[in-house]
């Protein structure tokens, strides 16, 4: 038997974890690593499974080649041969904008993900780059832009030291935290309220997280931004503002908010006006408070316009770039993607819909259009890297279809799954255990300083390639390099640019060396590796790969310290409270506020023991309260005469489902998990408890307008009995 310590890679709270393996190389225990200094022993399910979800028996070893409907195995240079004549033939025939790539919610959590996600796209040289991002995050970072001029500028509540914490459309008691990496998220909410902080929660459902709180309000689902506006609006009419950042645009906000009254508001999102004038001086009169938002507000139509509004309570209050507020975290590694020039958007747009890129991404909501609609620029090839959007993206069932005219299609991926199942090649990366670990980005969202590496745990087998070597030589195929390039080669490109750029940096420590220099005496096994050690080199700590390897546990690095000014690169220099296209799209949200509501609306639905869809293949973590079933309140099933199915229709597709009648959620809607639908699956477990996919309901032809983000909750659905006879499918 050996222990090893491993940051948890599933979702984005990084805990340390401690495992036990016996001599076979099997993990025998997880639990919480008490000696990490950032999760201090905390442990959640999904960690807790880490070693059987490593050890899934259905997981891919080896790469897969479908011909003729059939699948087979292959070696990995059959498969890279594969890869090479499939994309070239697709280039030859029609150019390199037939091209497309998407990127999963997992890159995020690897190395190699990381690194390798801009070679990858910039070899392909197409506009046709998708990602989870505009699935579920990039709201915020498009309002961040607009704001502050760096999109990668995410406030993240000081929730250690914060007096009063507004929670709107996040559960992070269940999620562990999304934009805000805080291991035990519970546990330093039960921690505020015992220091005589106070927590509200608004949620159309009476989440676990809003249970534990001190108050919880229903909101009407998508109203975010106009109960958001209510709160503005008071604190601008009763002077109660205390700005201590620079700002532009004061008084076009309180034009903006004119007409949001609490009482308009509140017609529209369903919180009483007494209560949006409560939570506004509330907010004010707060030693400290800090308001965060997640899935929920991002999801919505109005996304960026409530994302912008978080922020500008945040600002209004006093709490912005402040201890107790929100802040800034200050990474070990140096910050690549912070370029010091203000954001701009809508350089390209979809071929088909004409939506705008933001951030170099097209909205995964106009992919299957993107296939389907013939003429130049049509895309017939497709890279999947970790995703699966035939269940993940809106109307799913549509691109599933699509998937099946491409002309080539190969995704990287350890599973043959409801996507990959239309693949030509399977590419699939070792085991988790097997890959060594630093997250770039989810510790750009920390709520504390913090910096923590974990190497492989276990070998690479005989002929087994790492996750970075799968990428790079699909990056070179990718370029056009063929199949038999070598991948040290874009190693040594990518970490020549990184220190180039060190040393053309004005006023830094490294400005006018020598790239030889930099590079001399790097330490690592791999690109990846080399490519942390330099970032963290050149980082603000001063910190090496070596100095994470000497402390296993993580280190400490501090709480969070202003740095806006840093961080600020609007043309102005100042933080924008009224960026233009945001107060454009006020007026649509204004436009809204005589419009009647749909009777009622479909929201999504976190659950502890599940992330996404790649999960439910792991016996212990499906079952139980981890079930497909919608919620619905017992009032609107009396009301409507439902029994224990019923068919909900909306205006992208219909489902028959099991319900679930609870009083925790609001008459009016309904709430559906999403990442199920697995029936059919070749995933064994996943198949006997199926469930449905929830978006065979969400409609991809709306979205929010200045981010693209697709539109998951407040979509407008119908309920009816089932008919005799009709059947229900999987949903255990």
């Amino acid at each position: 038997m050996r222990t090893a310590h491993r940051t948890c890679p599933i979702c984005d709270a990084v805990c340390g974890l401690r495992l036990t393996l016996d001599g076979a190389g099997r993990v025998t225990s997880v639990k919480g690593d008490p000696d990490d200094p950032f999760s201090k022993g905390f442990v959640c399910p999904k960690g807790a499974s880490l070693g059987r979800i490593d050890e899934d028996p259905d997981r891919l070893r080896v790469p897969m080649i479908r011909k003729g409907g059939e699948w087979r195995e292959a070696t990995w240079e059959e498969a890279f041969q594969a890869v090479d004549q499939g994309l070239k033939n697709v280039i030859d025939a029609h150019g390199r904008q037939a091209l497309a790539v998407y990127f999963g919610n997992p890159t995020f959590h690897t190395m190699a993900g990381f690194m390798y996600r801009v070679p990858l796209t910039q070899s392909l040289g197409t506009r046709n780059v998708f990602s989870a991002s505009t699935i579920d995050q990039i709201p915020k970072q498009v309002a961040g832009g607009l704001m502050l001029g760096d999109p990668m500028a995410i406030a993240v509540p000081d929730l250690d030291r914060t007096d009063y914490l507004l929670i709107l459309g996040a559960n992070p008691v269940e999620s562990n935290g999304s934009l805000c990496a805080a291991p035990d998220f519970p546990g330093r909410l039960k921690a505020l309220r015992a220091r005589g902080g106070k927590l509200v929660v608004v949620d159309p459902r009476r989440t676990r997280t809003a249970a534990a709180a001190d108050e919880h309000l229903f909101v009407r689902p998508g109203t975010d931004a106009y109960l958001l506006l209510g709160i503005v609006h008071t604190l601008l009419a009763e002077d109660l503002t205390k700005i201590d950042v620079e700002v532009n645009g004061l008084e076009e906000l309180r034009r903006l908010a004119e007409e949001f009254t609490p009482q308009a508001a509140a017609r529209v999102c369903g919180v009483p006006a007494g209560e949006i004038v409560r939570l506004a001086r509330e907010l004010a009169a707060a030693p400290t408070a800090a308001v965060y938002s997640r899935i929920g507000t991002c999801t919505a139509e109005f996304g960026t316009v409530a994302q912008w509004l978080v922020d500008v309570v945040n600002i209004l209050t006093g709490n912005f770039d402040r201890p107790g507020g929100v802040m800034f975290t200050r990474t070990a590694a140096v910050e690549l993607f912070r370029t010091g020039q203000p954001y701009t958007a809508g350089n390209w747009h979809s071929r088909v819909r004409a939506l705008p890129e933001a951030l170099g991404e097209l909205p995964v909501a106009t992919l299957a259009d993107e296939i389907e609609t013939p003429g130049e620029g049509q895309v017939r090839a497709l890279i999947t890297v970790a995703g699966n959007p035939v269940l993940s993206a809106p109307n799913g069932p549509r691109l599933d279809r699509a998937f099946r005219d491409l002309d080539f299609m190969v995704c990287v991926d350890p599973y043959l799954n409801e996507t990959t199942s239309h693949a030509d090649v399977i590419l699939p990366p070792p085991r988790m255990l097997q890959m060594p670990h630093y997250d770039f980005l989810l510790l750009t969202v920390t709520v504390r300083n913090y910096a923590r590496f974990s190497p492989p745990i276990l070998p690479l087998e005989p002929g087994q390639q790492s996750e970075a070597e799968i990428l790079a030589r699909l990056t070179m195929i990718a370029s056009g390099q063929g199949a038999d390039a070598d991948p040290a080669m874009l190693d040594e490109m990518i970490l020549d640019q990184v220190l180039r750029g060190a040393t053309e940096i004005p006023g830094s420590p490294f400005e006018g060396k020598e790239v030889a220099e930099l590079r001399a005496g790097l330490d690592g096994d791999s690109g990846p590796e080399l490519m942390l050690d330099a970032m963290l080199r050149l980082g603000p700590y001063g910190l090496s790969l070596a100095d994470l390897r000497a402390n296993p546990h993580g280190v400490d690095l501090g709480p969070l310290e202003p740095r806006l000014e840093e961080l600020l690169c609007t043309p102005s220099g100042r933080v924008e409270l009224a960026p233009r296209p945001l107060a454009e799209d006020v007026g649509r949200l204004r436009g809204r506020l005589a419009v009647r509501p749909a009777e009622m609306v479909l929201i999504g639905r976190r659950q502890l023991r599940s992330n996404n869809s790649w999960l439910h293949n792991v016996g212990t973590l499906v079952g139980g309260s981890n079930r497909c079933t919608l919620q619905i309140h017992p009032d609107d099933v009396t009301r409507l005469g439902l029994g224990g199915q019923a068919v909900i229709r909306s205006a992208a597709g219909e489902l028959t489902v099991p319900l679930e009648p609870t009083d925790t959620i609001m008459p009016g809607v309904v709430s559906l998990p999403h990442g199920w639908g697995h029936s059919g699956s070749a995933q064994r477990v996943a198949a006997e408890h199926a469930g449905v996919n929830a978006n065979t309901l969400t409609d991809e032809s709306v979205v929010d307008a200045l981010s693209g983000n697709a539109v998951f909750n407040g979509v407008p659905v119908t309920l009816s009995p089932c008919e005799a006879g009709e059947l229900s499918p999987a949903s255990a």
